[in-house]
């Protein structure tokens, strides 16, 4: 039995701002309507990992001044590492508008939308020093149970170190973000204390 992709199941589950998202949301829509978003997900990560690996690369694709052949040439050879023909179609575009450059920037946001195709929430905890597994455990389960993460949404919680902030923490989840940070308490103290002044 054949099925036919509908308008509604191939437009990107959140919407994306930016050349990279616009590229990132045009792609989904190609691979959905192909319905091939799992194979054109783990090209774009073994791309990505390829070029991570890669310092010359990463240099080639970041030089504007590339010419015409010259493009097609890194194209092709990229194109043979993937074996999704809409991330091949990706390069190509990407190259023909001199925008090879973004292809980092491309593969991050197509993250951002699978994760919304697949239910994920991403929370972000920044912390001044590492969080052992227990305390990152007990603030993601205060964090599932809150009103960010919708009814059948899986958490994909992450934790960033930043010295900064000099203790306390910053958790960001999804364009949500709670800063209860002590250089934030300090930088209020400070405007308030300047302000009586």
């Amino acid at each position: 039995m054949r099925t036919y992709a509908t308008a509604a199941s191939t437009a990107p589950p959140v919407q994306l701002f930016g050349v990279d998202g616009t590229y990132a949301s045009a792609l989904y829509t190609a691979a959905a309507k192909t319905s091939s978003l799992d194979d054109t997900s783990k090209a774009l990560t073994s791309l990505k990992s390829l070029v991570e690996k890669d310092a010359d690369l990463s240099g080639i694709l970041s030089n504007p001044a590339l010419s015409a052949s010259d493009k097609k040439i890194v194209v092709e050879t990229l194109s043979k590492s993937v074996s999704a023909p809409a991330v091949a179609n990706l390069l190509a575009v990407l190259a023909e508008n001199n925008r090879l450059g973004l292809l980092s920037e491309v593969i991050e946001k197509f993250g951002t939308l699978m994760s919304a195709y697949k239910g994920e929430v991403e929370a972000t905890i920044t912390s001044a020093a590492p969080l052992d597994s227990k305390v990152l455990s007990r603030i993601e389960s205060a964090i599932a149970k809150s009103q960010f993460v919708g009814n059948g949404k899986k958490l994909k919680v992450s934790n960033k170190v930043n010295p900064d902030i000099l203790g306390g923490l910053i958790v960001e989840v999804g364009d949500r973000t709670v800063d209860l940070s002590v250089s934030s308490k300090i930088s209020r103290l400070n405007a308030l204390i300047n302000e009586a002044v």
